[in-house]
């Protein structure tokens, strides 16, 4: 029954995919103008009384997370919970204010002093970061909307590898240091603008990132959370707090018996198997690799740094004042045909086509300092990434990857020994070993 729920419920996204796209063409422009129709990256204004609702029902919703997930230990709960959010976060809400997109909002603000930022954005911000300091990715169980979205059509997970997880994994902080750079020296909001599931939370928005969205969706049938393990930026950061966080949710409350039932059933790969560490005779070698990545990772910080003020032109490309200056230079040296309806409103301003390039070099030279920390920031991630694999480690039983896991419950949910405490099955000694039967 509950299988036939969730094939509903992607049959109904892929519904709403087709019908949304039908939506964006559905009234085209005339065919006297060449005016494109915009695609919507805004949800629409809303009253300030109701921001501060929508800040209340967060705070809500991530206290009654921590407890289902940590107190409660309710796969149940936070499967309802996160069915609420998606309601209310994602459609209801149109996916804004996100935390996720709020990253370039406070970004900008910090870096730009005449960018206003309202308590309600700063809000949306901090909360999920406080309450993952102290009980983990809580946000990302059951109060995210697109977490949320990809957990309901998680049907039939498949195992990635690990090296191709890790490796997958890095594009988040990749993506995190983009969007910082482009925020920081205001060219765009590149995390807003390719967001591939809020098109379906406002019911429109570009075909091609519509499309995007689908495909991620679909992909996510079979590879559990895709965005949020390998793209969210802030997942990243939440990853960072978790890691250190004061409470985390546990596979078992009492001793483990090995079973993997928690590995298997962990669609994230983010439970970690017990291991006895490396051989004696192996620890010179890996003793060896972690000093040669220690030692090798200012190289790749200097080398990312030098890289990164390379990508100045193309990332400018994403500023509007340097394409509108590129277009209209390229106009006046007869490079390309007619004229657009930017260059033409600039023209009509009647201010100097040079002032306008002074302003695109200087846009153009900020993004070659941020290309440079961006550049600076993937060599740092590449070299502590690789440090981090280099190390040993030593560990008895399963337990949850504090940073990936994102508290979905389902570990604890198949966790025979957490059945015995519910009181849901009994156990009882049989010869050696232990043997667990349904009462």
């Amino acid at each position: 029954m509950k299988a036939c729920g969730r094939w509903l419920f992607v049959a109904w996204v892929v519904a709403m995919l087709a019908g949304t796209a039908y939506g964006v063409e559905r009234f085209p422009p005339p065919e006297f103008t060449n005016h494109q129709l915009p695609a919507t990256q805004f949800a629409p204004p809303r009253a300030a009384a109701m921001q501060y609702v929508d800040v209340a029902l967060l705070a809500g919703a991530l206290g009654l997370a921590s407890y289902l997930a940590l107190v409660r230990r309710s796969r149940r709960g936070l499967f309802f919970l996160a069915v609420a959010s998606l309601a209310w976060f994602g459609f209801v809400r149109h996916g804004c204010v996100c935390p996720i997109g709020a990253i370039q909002n406070v970004t900008l603000a910090l870096f730009d002093p005449t960018y206003a930022i309202g308590l309600p954005v700063i809000a949306f911000f901090v909360l999920p970061l406080l309450f993952t300091l102290f009980f983990g990715r809580t946000f990302c169980a059951a109060v995210c909307p697109l977490g949320a979205l990809q957990e309901m059509v998680a049907l039939h997970p498949v195992s990635v590898p690990q090296w191709l997880a890790h490796a997958l994994g890095l594009l988040r902080y990749v993506y995190l240091g983009l969007g910082v750079a482009l925020a920081a020296t205001g060219t765009a909001f590149v995390i807003c603008r390719y967001d591939p599931l809020v098109g379906f939370f406002r019911l429109g928005g570009s075909a091609s990132m519509l499309i995007v969205g689908g495909c991620l969706l679909l992909f996510g049938v079979f590879v559990g959370r895709p965005y949020c393990r390998f793209l969210c930026p802030y997942g990243a950061v939440l990853g960072w707090l978790s890691k250190v966080s004061k409470w985390h949710v546990r596979i078992t409350p009492d001793e483990c018996i090995h079973c993997r039932l928690c590995e298997d059933v962990c669609p994230y790969g983010a439970i970690e198997a017990p291991t006895e560490g490396l051989q004696p005779e192996a620890m010179p070698s890996a003793r060896r690799r972690l000093v040669f990545f220690a030692l090798f990772l200012p190289i790749l910080v200097a080398g990312g740094a030098l890289l990164g003020r390379e990508l100045a032109v193309p990332l400018s490309m994403l500023d509007p004042t340097v394409e509108l200056a590129e277009r209209i230079w390229a106009e006046d040296h007869g490079l390309v045909e007619g004229t657009t309806d930017a260059s033409d409103a600039y023209r009509n301003t009647q201010r100097p086509i040079d002032e306008l390039i002074r302003a695109a070099v200087l846009q153009r030279d900020k993004l070659a300092w941020a290309g440079g920390a961006f550049g600076a920031w993937v060599g740092l991630v590449i070299g502590v990434k690789l440090i981090w694999l280099s190390r040993s480690r030593k560990q008895v039983d399963y337990a949850p990857d504090t940073a990936n896991c994102v508290s979905c419950g389902r570990c604890f949910w198949y966790c025979p020994q957490e059945h015995i405490r519910q009181g849901w099955i009994g156990a009882e000694e049989k010869d050696a070993g232990r043997t667990v039967t349904l009462r």
